[in-house]
This record gives structure tokens, sequence and C-alpha cells, in this order.
């Protein structure tokens, strides 16, 4: 199928999301859609899929003019949509996600099961998929959960297939897989349009990629231009895709977790007796197979989940069993590997975001009666607003705008704008750029090395093998919930690729989870606020 947008528009408000773009996508071809976090690539493909209806321009499918009123529109002109964000119902079984909306009836007006679960199964396994139709869309890992979405485009004969985002959420093993299926759907005709910010990964797959900036086409290119070049034309201007850092001049060790042990929902151990220093001046970071126990790390780090054993301590003072609060208190700062569940509340402004963690200290809030409840001081967290997305660059309306409306990017900024902001000695960062285009992604690596320059202990916890060289000063490579081995950045790729797969540590007289002790030197604790003492917590 010939499909081609001519002079597509789409406004909301004074805001013009597409600005007369006009792109033709080849059969059994790969078109990708490249550009910056809020250029307008989904908009776009919403228009096409039948979600929104443009202001000017026009579809045209084998050179004829049609009208997508609505999804079900396209479905017939035979486009289908994976969507960054699936749209599965999570108690279903794959076989009744695939045929919601299109069920079959057998004898007597039942349901026809059966014949749904084959239909599947000889679909899944005609294109590789391999996916048990009567499994829980709910007990399936992220990357099935993708295929199912697939599976649900072909049941619906689709001949153009949109990906939206779809690598953000996958192991770069499932990124593999997935690169597999697309090439096996173009072998057998089928148009894929994906859309992406991510360069290598749109270099790899893509026929024709087209940049977007702006909400406009700003060229098109084919797969073997520069990643420089890519990038220039999505953000505007030259972009350091990896960031200049002087060599690390490490302090005292301010970090140190010793054995600790954290146990999963299920009982399973997600934290292996892990153990590991963090010193002032330096960035840890560790690398690893998303699922191997990097988020239950974290959230044990923060309090967020017990611990089974160990000890975590900051400046000597010890941490094990304080509560999330106390933690910040003395001198923690966190950004989360969940920015819309954990690191933001989506429907609070970007002012009150960013005082999340500090609205009951006296800059912001006052007592109405000693020892009673505070009131906000409106004016100063105000100001701090101002300030901080001065500082940040972050891209909104106004500090009232809801944060949930903003882009990732930027909701990445005002969790780095509050953290940051406040008085801090460690930085625990998880899969920091996870979703952001080059520019943030180059915002961000800055801001870091600047938080290493200024004597800050860092720990970054990244999937992304090149974010992690980009940023660590030392490398401790994570499997099954312990530490393989630790390396320096300058290892080649192919051995961290083998710690990640459980491969054992071969350096002489190394035992990777118990690193010699450091002598410590205990620094300032971050102090209370003083019209706001907290009781001694119970452990």
């Amino acid at each position: 199928m010939e499909l081609e947008l001519r002079g597509i528009t789409k406004r909301f408000g004074s805001l013009v999301a597409n600005d007369g773009i006009s792109l033709a996508v080849a059969p059994g071809k790969v078109h990708a859609l490249l550009g910056e976090n809020g250029a307008g690539k989904s908009t776009l493909m919403n228009v096409l899929y039948g979600l929104l209806q443009p202001d000017e321009g026009e579809i045209l499918i084998n050179g004829t003019g049609v009208r997508l009123g609505s999804p079900k529109d396209a479905i017939a002109a035979g486009i289908g949509m994976v969507h960054q964000h699936f749209m599965l119902v999570p108690t279903f079984t794959v076989a009744e996600n695939v045929t919601l909306g299109i069920e079959q009836a057998g004898w007597g007006g039942l349901l026809d099961a059966r014949r749904t679960r084959s239909e599947v199964r000889e679909l899944s396994h005609d294109y590789g998929l391999d996916v048990d139709p009567d499994a829980l869309v709910e007990e399936l890992p992220v990357g099935i959960q993708q295929r199912v979405e697939i599976i649900k485009a072909l049941v619906r004969k689709a001949d153009v297939l949109i990906l939206d985002e779809p690598t953000a959420v996958l192991t770069p093993a499932e990124t593999e897989e997935l690169f597999r299926i697309i090439r096996q759907l173009t072998d057998r005709g089928t148009s894929v349009i994906f859309i992406s910010h991510k360069l290598r990964e749109v270099q790899a797959i893509a026929d024709t990629i087209t940049v977007l900036r702006r909400g406009a086409v700003v060229g098109e290119r084919a797969p073997d231009a520069t990643i420089d070049d890519l990038a220039a034309l999505m953000v505007g201007r030259d972009v350091q895709l990896r960031v200049s850092k002087p060599p690390a001049s490490p302090g005292r060790v301010v970090l140190d977790v010793a054995g600790l042990t954290v146990v999963g929902t299920d009982g399973q151990t997600c934290v292996d007796r892990m153990s590991f220093q963090v010193k002032a001046g330096e960035i840890l970071g560790i690398a690893g197979v998303q699922g191997n126990g990097q988020t239950e790390l974290c959230e044990a780090l923060m309090g967020l989940r017990p611990t089974a054993g160990g000890a975590v301590t900051v400046d000597g003072e010890d941490l094990t069993t304080a509560t999330p609060r106390r933690r910040l208190r003395s001198g923690v700062a966190y950004v989360p590997e969940d920015r819309t569940d954990d690191g933001l509340v989506g429907s609070f402004s970007v002012s009150e975001n960013l005082i999340l963690d500090t609205y009951d200290r006296k800059e912001f809030a006052s007592p109405l009666l000693p020892g009673g409840p505070r009131n906000l001081r409106l004016p100063e967290i105000a100001k701090n607003a101002a300030e901080r997305i001065a500082e940040f660059d972050v891209r909104t309306g106004s500090a009232s705008t809801a944060a949930g409306t903003l882009s990732g990017g930027n909701q990445q900024k005002v969790i780095l704008a509050r953290e940051l902001g406040r008085e801090h000695r460690v930085l625990i960062a998880s899969q920091p750029t996870r979703g952001l285009d080059v520019g943030s992604i180059e915002f961000v690596h800055r801001r870091i090395v600047s938080q290493r320059d200024h004597g800050v202990a860092v720990l970054i916890v990244s999937s992304e093998l090149d974010e992690i060289y980009a940023l660590a000063d030392r490398i401790a490579v994570m499997y099954e919930g312990k530490i393989t081995g630790f390396r320096d950045p300058d290892v080649a790729a192919a051995e961290v690729g083998r710690l990640m797969a459980g491969g054992a540590d071969l350096t002489p007289g190394l035992t990777p989870t118990e690193p010699e002790p450091v002598a410590t030197e205990p620094g300032p604790v971050a102090p209370e606020p003083e019209d706001a003492p907290e009781p001694e917590e119970k452990p």
C-alpha cells in the first residue's frame, strides 16, 4: 500500500503541533520519524490513525484521498498502530485482547474462544512472535506485551504499521528481537512507520529518515547519514553526544553499601548481599540489563523498600532503617526511574512539584501558630519556580502548568531541578535519560557531571551502556541481584556485555561484591529546618 501525507497541519489553540508536514511511505519499507520530544511526531501519527483530525492537508492511500475520522476508519483502510503506552486490558488473556471488538460468535451466538485462540496461535507462529494466546497480559513482560499489540494490528490486516517509540521500555535484547520482527514484516510487504528519538536505532532499522523539529519537516536522510548530522537536524544546533569531563578526583567515601539484601514481593531475592562504595567527586555507574534487581536496589537505598540484611550509611550516618524523608533530610537526592509514577504528581503544577520534598521548610511555609499547621508562602514558591525553570531550561507555558502535560524531557528537568536545588551530598539517578531526546540527554548528562565536579557522590543506574560509558568513572556490572565485576570505563564493551550476561569475573584477586574497605571521613550532616524538628524515628 502506498501512503502519502500532504501538508498536514494540526493546531491546538495558538500551538502549531504539525506545520504543513508532507511525506510518503513506500510499500515494504521502514520510514522513521525522528525528532525531539514535542517535535510533533506522535501528533502526526494520531492524525494518521484517526484519533485527531487535521486542520489542513490530506491523506492519500494508493493515490486516492481518504478521510480517517476515527481509528475504525484507519483500521478499515489498512493502518494499524502500536502506541507507546500499550492499549491492553491487563486482566484479559492475549487472545481476548487481540480480538477485542472483532470477536467471532459460534453456535447460539456464543463467542468462539477455541477459534480465536487457534487464529492467534497460528498468526503468532507464522511471524515468529511466539505468544501464548491463553496467557494473561498482566503476567507478561513488556517485550511480549508489545508483540501482542503487533498481533492485534496484523489480525486486522494492517498494511501500514505505526510503532510509536517502540523501544522506550525495551531491553537491548528485546529491541533486537523487535527489529527481527520488523524486518520479517517488511519482507512480507508491510510498511512500518518507526517513531523514535534514538539515533542509532533509527540508523539500524530505517530505509528512510524524516526529521521533525518544532512541528515541521527539517530534512530527509538515508540511514547512512552521520549521527552528528541527524542530531543537529533534530535540535537545530550542534549537539555534544558524549559529554566532556575531566578525570575524577575522588575524596572520602560518602555512600557505603555493605551486604545489602532485598527480597521482592514474590519472596525471591532481588538484591543479594551487594556491597559497594561511592566517593565524593566520582560517578559509579551500575550497568546491567533491566530486571536484574536495579529497581529494587534504588528503592531500598531510598527507604522505599525494606531490606532483609546489610547496611546503608551516608558519611557514617546509618540510614539502613531510615524513612525516605530522613534520607532526603540527610542529603540524598533521588531521580527515580519512573518519572511519571514516582517522580512527579502529574496533576500538580510545576511550581508545586518543585517543592514536593521541601514544602515544609521555613523558606516555603510558616506556622500559623507555634507547633500548629503551616501556611504556604506562595510568593516564595513562585520565586523558587521561576529560578529553577530558568536555570534548568524547563519548557513550560507557566509555573502553574500541570507537570503531567509537559514532555518527558521537561518532566525530567523538573525532577532534576527539585532534587539538585536543595542541599545534598549523594545523588542517586536511576535511568536518568530514559525516553529523552538527544538535546535533553546532553543537558541531563552535563548536570550530572557538574554534580560530580562539585564533590557530590553520584550513583547512576542505567540499562543504556552508552550512558554508562559516557558518565561513569567506575563501572559495576549487575546480574541477578549481584555485582559480577567492577571495571574502569576504558574496558571493552564486549567485556561489560559478558558480565551483564552473568559471566564470571576473571580479575585476579577481586571479590566483586565485597570491595576493600576504605576509611571514611564523616562529613557534615545536612541540617534540619530550625522550625520543624522531627521526632526520633523508630527502626
